[in-house]
């Protein structure tokens, strides 16, 4: 006799029942991009109901953001000063610390994620201290100035710190600087295997971070390489990582899974700015039908391997979970 899988299928409660894979608020973080001055809140052409958000304008959303239980964000600055090694980023009163602490002053719960990298505070648009010998980024000046970041960003009370830079040893590095000054239990949020994409298009527009010359494949990974993705996460594994990331997500699947099999690490993934604005703009378009195709996304996200999703769409989706609870 063949076997009879519709049987699962032909009464809504009993699908619900058997499903394998399912979403909740709990699995998002919302990024947010914070930017000097008041009453801002521009939204980005290439990302549509994306805002740059001046500290004033963070706290509103992020009280609209605790009424439909999202609880985590990962922060971003635009500073109005930039430099050739970040400066801005490397003192207690830089744009994202007074963030952070504007932030947790008036919503203590709400789980801030910080991006630490100098791509946005650099006036050359690279991820740290150049090499004018190889035009490249220096790995190990960077580490020197990344350590400074993450005390910054930990004085100012994140709850955990995500470097995105690339730089090998980098776990290393903060591991030891915040062990050493007091912040043992802070987390670690590696972005573990982060490949050079053309997905970060309208990221660039968002965090005003396009690279002033040549591109970031010198320190970010090659796409084409699955075996190095695996390594790289398990490297920042062994350096103290406590969760792992793969970013961008859509069409690295593979690797998330390859590195879920890998690891018992926590495993986030980056749903980034090219991902977000194909499905925002074919939804305006009438092409597909925007609502159910971003919740099959998140679906195979989870489905892969993933415990966590840093999403544009974050706000979206729990405002329709919200719904159907």
């Amino acid at each position: 006799m063949f076997k009879r899988f519709r049987r699962l299928r032909i009464n809504e409660t009993l699908r619900n029942l058997v499903q394998e894979t399912t979403l909740s608020a709990d699995d998002f973080i919302y990024p947010l991009f914070v930017k000097e001055g008041k009453g801002i809140k521009a939204e980005v052409s290439s990302m549509p109901g994306v805002f740059q958000m001046s500290i004033d304008e963070i706290l509103k959303e992020c009280e609209y953001l605790v009424s439909i239980n999202l609880k985590s964000i990962i922060l971003f600055a635009i500073p109005d000063v930039k430099d050739s090694v970040g400066s801005e980023c490397l003192c207690d009163e830089s744009i994202i610390s007074r963030t952070i602490r504007a932030i947790k002053a008036k919503f203590p719960q709400m789980f801030i994620v910080t991006d630490l990298c100098f791509c946005e505070y650099t006036d050359h648009g690279h991820c740290g201290i150049l090499d004018p010998k190889t035009g490249s980024v220096d790995n190990d000046k960077t580490l020197e100035i990344s350590a400074t970041q993450a005390l910054v960003h930990a004085r100012a009370g994140a709850d955990m710190i995500a470097p995105s830079g690339m730089m090998d040893g980098i776990i290393t590095t903060l591991r030891n600087a915040l062990d050493e000054n007091g912040f043992r239990n802070l987390p670690i949020m590696a972005y573990s295997t982060k490949f050079a994409s053309g997905y970060y298009g309208p990221f660039r527009d968002v965090a005003e971070s396009t690279p002033s010359f040549g591109d970031r494949r010198t320190y970010q990974m090659n796409p084409a390489n699955r075996l190095e993705a695996i390594e790289e996460s398990l490297e920042d594994e062994k350096e103290g990582a406590d969760i792992l990331m793969v970013k961008p997500a859509l069409a690295f699947l593979d690797i998330v899974r390859d590195i879920r099999n890998a690891s018992n690490l926590p495993l986030c993934v980056y749903n980034v700015s090219g991902e977000y604005a194909m499905l925002k703009h074919a939804g305006l378009a009438g092409l597909i039908d925007y609502e159910r195709v971003m919740m099959e996304t998140m679906i195979a996200f989870k489905r892969a391997g993933a415990n966590i999703i840093i999403s544009y769409h974050a706000k979206e989706v729990c405002e329709l979970l919200r719904k159907q609870n």
